[in-house]
């Protein structure tokens, strides 16, 4: 199975497949055994060369540390969108369906014309607006963090354009479905 997962360093394409009772992982061109096993309700991801596979100094570089076991959680949100946690450090992951990519790209250019509101998606607290009224931002660039049930969530600008409008003020609580921010 290939798929791309979308993370705040860009996007990756990993291809996973099944090899006997281990996992095998494509990375960057880089091949990985990874061993999975479920202890209290998490993963434990040991990963390292594939059997029989020579030694790849590449993927020990691409950790930036030997090889070695790491504890995973997996939350899961809307839309594909999942929070690993990966020994306790949080990472927001999109995993993102071919299928969709299409759709994607299509709605895109429908959605690069007039003004875009910026909403929140549930009830919570400000805690960072990231930009300013006039400020022009890349697309998915961080506009402002919401926090909700002790988890903060940037928001993101869905396209390149300009902040024409600020709603909110860090510290303020908000109702879901309520304008943060307009862009155009």
């Amino acid at each position: 199975m290939t798929c791309d997962l979308e993370t705040r360093g860009g996007q990756q394409s990993i291809d996973i497949r099944r090899r006997g009772s281990e996992w095998e992982l494509t990375l960057d061109g880089r091949i990985l055994s990874v061993d999975v096993t479920a202890i209290a309700g998490r993963l434990s991801l040991l990963m390292g060369q594939p059997q029989g596979g020579p030694y790849d100094p590449k993927v020990e570089a691409a950790f930036r540390r030997p090889l070695r076991s790491y504890e995973v959680a997996v939350e899961r949100r809307s839309n594909g969108e999942r929070i690993v946690y990966v020994n306790g450090l949080a990472v927001p992951v999109s995993i993102v369906d071919p299928r969709e990519q299409l759709t994607r790209r299509r709605t895109a250019v429908a959605a690069e014309a007039g003004p875009r509101s910026i909403v929140s998606p549930m009830p919570g607290r400000i805690v960072k607006v990231l930009v300013r009224e006039g400020e022009t931002v890349a697309a998915l660039q961080g506009l402002v963090v919401v926090e909700a049930m002790k988890m903060e969530n940037e928001l993101r600008a869905p396209r390149a354009g300009q902040v024409t409008s600020v709603k909110v003020v860090e510290g303020m609580s908000v109702e879901s479905g309520v304008v943060l921010i307009v862009m155009e």
